[in-house]
């Protein structure tokens, strides 16, 4: 085989890697990644926590299944956590909670969203999908 041969069938290759990956990056819908944790026991549970060991801080956070939770304030009752799907629903980057403004910002374009998952500053144009937080005891449970 030439060397011309050669490097031609490799780009050729290369190239076919590298839309594969991105036909399957793109190709995935972080909501639907959004179904019930199987350590959880099933039921409608996206993403549960242990208060004893986890998220004990304002601003911790932690995200399964498509979600986010973050802690808002310190009492262990539900109006002080939030969780919101992780998807920007502008182009599905993960967001990120920034505690410092109290706000989820999306890294790629500069989507803000409030606690809630309201629209403060575009390009997005939709709110991010708001769960519900329910704690028992020491153990926090967010379902849809």
């Amino acid at each position: 085989m030439e060397r011309k041969e050669f490097l031609s069938k490799l780009g050729i290759g290369l190239a076919a890697v590298c839309v594969g990956c991105g036909v399957v990056a793109c190709g995935s819908d972080p909501e639907d990644e959004a179904k019930p944790d199987p350590d959880t026991g099933g039921g409608d549970n996206v993403l549960t926590a242990n208060l004893d060991s986890e998220l004990k801080n304002v601003g911790d956070s932690k995200m399964a299944n498509g979600v986010i939770l973050v802690r808002l304030a310190q009492p262990n009752e539900p109006s002080s956590f939030t969780a919101v799907q992780l998807a920007c629903t502008h182009q599905r980057i993960s967001v990120a909670y920034n505690n410092a403004q109290g706000k989820f910002i999306c890294p790629a374009h500069g989507s803000e969203f409030n606690t809630k998952g309201e629209v403060l500053r575009g390009p997005a144009a939709t709110a991010l999908k708001q769960y519900t937080v329910k704690i028992t005891g020491s153990n926090l449970a967010v379902s849809a």
